[in-house]
């Protein structure tokens, strides 16, 4: 079974969805699960987990929506503020929607050291108690921070995303590579193969560019802690669906088909507690 561990729906608002930029005119509309199914299908993808893309509850309440009208949106990754007084109640009430797998924060948009405030960790840790995952989104720079944040929380399930954003466009390969080989030490922490397409050039990127950082992710997390994503409809800038997972899907042919099972939806199934 292949599973897209991270896709967004969104209702295009100008002021709040400020991030797409002019320059990312293919994604100024709606995107809704109604646009994905047929994706999905052409592209042999089973089911997929909706992540959030603004920072509001009602944003996690409209995934909900969007999940539980349709079937094959198998989970939610929603938001809700982790620094709250009032955050082990409102995890309380959001623990009745099955489909609610786990809580994101717009980290890379935020300044350095906000991982590692004493509130946000400790409201982190409160995910423990409702079997609540947390995705890191973060850029390259932020690794290291990431790691001393996750080493405080080793009952927490932490998946990285989009690889931390590495400078795939300029060539870079470090220090974002010896980052990632120490985020990985954590047994907690698995990895999204996810959102490289924005990262590199959006016009000229070949799957080649790609290698170095998916050899290094291989390495640092094996085949146990990594799992497919496509960031539709965000790769669109880059990408059309099909581009963004072939280009994990042709590094993929070197490993087993066991292997490639995992990633490409065992693991996402694994680590979401999917109900299939």
């Amino acid at each position: 079974m292949v599973i897209d561990s991270h896709q967004h729906f969104w209702i295009y608002d100008e002021e709040r969805d400020s991030w797409i930029t002019p320059d990312m005119q293919v994604i100024r509309k709606n995107f809704l699960a109604e646009d994905l199914r047929p994706i999905l299908k052409a592209n042999h993808v089973d089911g997929c987990v909706a992540v959030q893309a603004s920072q509001s509850e009602s944003e996690t309440d409209f995934l909900l929506q969007q999940a539980e009208a349709n079937g094959f949106v198998k989970g939610v990754v929603g938001w809700v503020d982790l620094r709250a007084d009032d955050l082990y109640g409102k995890l309380e009430k959001y623990s009745q929607f099955e489909k609610l797998k786990g809580f994101r924060h717009v980290v890379q948009g935020e300044p350095d050291g906000f991982l590692l405030q004493p509130e946000f960790i400790k409201g982190v840790g409160q995910l423990v108690a409702f079997g609540f995952t947390y995705d890191i989104l973060i850029h390259q720079r932020q690794v290291r921070e990431a790691f001393n944040f996750a080493v405080k929380l080793p009952n927490v399930h932490f998946v990285l995303d989009h690889i931390a954003k590495p400078l795939i466009k300029k060539g870079e390969i470090q220090p974002w590579a010896d980052d990632i080989r120490r985020l990985a030490e954590l047994p907690n922490v698995h990895c999204k193969v996810s959102g490289m397409v924005t990262e590199a050039d959006w016009q000229n990127w070949e799957k080649e560019d790609f290698r170095p950082y998916l050899d290094v992710v291989f390495e640092a997390f094996g085949t146990e802690r990594l799992m497919f994503g496509s960031d539709w409809p965000a790769c669109l800038v880059a990408a059309e669906y099909e581009g963004a997972k072939g280009i994990l899907t042709d590094y993929l042919s070197m490993f087993s088909d066991s292997e490639m099972k995992q990633v490409m939806g065992t693991n996402a199934i694994r680590f979401y507690n999917l109900d299939l």
